[in-house]
């Protein structure tokens, strides 16, 4: 079934669904529409929490920031205190302390506290602790190899911990069974967008890319229940993109978002999220730097999902793209 919003005239916020024929029972239980099956939902892995807390930080309110640094920082020591200890310790509420929970993607705080002793458990071990470190205008050129994969590494484990399996999976179905397919970015979000378009071309589906804000709501307008409409945005918050996929979420389109923000306003009208995270930014190492890490990470596993279900027709149309480009590479061609 196909979910197409009511939306109150200039507004990126408020949705309400009503229900029109075309698509998944899955993607309904997803967008939560009542009477669909439900998905099975289980919290976070342990090792997932630091890069929770990391990517969903800014959106949090500073108490809710304190809880959320606390059982992360200390995870032995924050597994043995109650709701109301842990409260006491970071100089919050009780309630604040299970809103904070829920956030992070446990039921309650008994969950976290489970989630917690597994997680010391595993430091305990001896894993030796991720390392994030500014670069500085002096650094040699040695020390910056060496910080940069480093905070590359740490970027690509946080979006593979964090990343929604269920939603992921959803995704791949979408895109492979396509009619067409749309992609959305700017800027370095563009260049992601781009590298998953020529990825998906060269299998045999029909995909374009849209950097140009104009050209890509007149392409939005086109689409309808059967086609994709992807957008690629660390913030959640960039209208050139929100904009077209509102678009193509009115017309019954299936959308996904890849966003470092699992509450930002791209999320209102995408029926998949997808989120990424990225290392904290800095004067040398803006955000688009590690953001588009974590995008290319989540697009590589769009691309070998659709690849693998739609085998039959990509590993000819594969053989086909090698073959017809061959020639271009050869040492022969350079001579010529």
């Amino acid at each position: 079934m196909v979910l197409t919003p009511v939306l109150p005239e200039n507004t990126f916020h408020k949705v309400t669904y009503s229900v029109k024929e075309t698509f998944s029972p899955s993607v309904r239980a997803l967008r939560g529409v009542p009477g669909a099956p439900a998905l099975p939902v289980a919290p976070p892995d342990p090792g997932a929490l630091a890069a929770k807390v990391r990517t969903l930080a800014p959106s949090m309110t500073r108490s809710m920031q304190r809880v959320a640094e606390a059982v992360a920082g200390d995870p032995a020591g924050c597994a043995h205190l109650t709701v109301t200890a842990l409260a006491v310790r970071t100089g919050t509420s009780e309630a604040t302390v299970v809103r904070t929970a829920r956030l992070l993607g446990y039921p309650g705080y008994r969950d976290l506290r489970l989630a917690l002793a597994a997680l010391a458990a595993q430091q305990a071990t001896g894993a030796p602790p991720a390392v994030t470190a500014d670069i500085a205008v002096d650094d040699p050129m040695a020390d910056v190899i060496t910080k940069l994969a480093m905070e590359e590494q740490q970027t690509l484990a946080d979006t593979a911990a964090q990343l929604d399996t269920a939603q992921l999976e959803a995704a791949v179905s979408a895109l492979a069974s396509a009619r067409r397919i749309d992609v959305y970015g700017i800027a370095a979000s563009g260049l992601v967008a781009q590298d998953l378009v020529q990825k998906l071309l060269r299998i045999g589906m029909i995909a374009h890319a849209h950097a140009d804000p104009h050209l890509a709501v007149t392409n939005a307008v086109q689409l309808r229940p059967g086609d994709v409409a992807l957008a690629i945005t660390h913030s959640g918050g960039t209208h050139d993109v929100i904009e077209p996929l509102r678009a193509a979420f009115d017309r019954g389109a299936t959308t996904i978002a890849i966003s470092g923000r699992a509450d930002g306003p791209v999320t209102q009208y995408a029926d998949l999220v997808l989120t990424t995270s990225s290392s904290r930014e800095s004067e040398l190492r803006p955000a688009a730097m590690s953001s588009r890490t974590s995008q290319l990470l989540v697009v590589d596993c769009l691309f070998i999902g659709v690849a693998q279900r739609t085998y039959e027709d990509a590993a000819p149309a594969l053989s086909a793209s090698y073959e017809a480009l061959a020639h271009r590479h050869s040492p022969r061609a350079h001579r010529a």
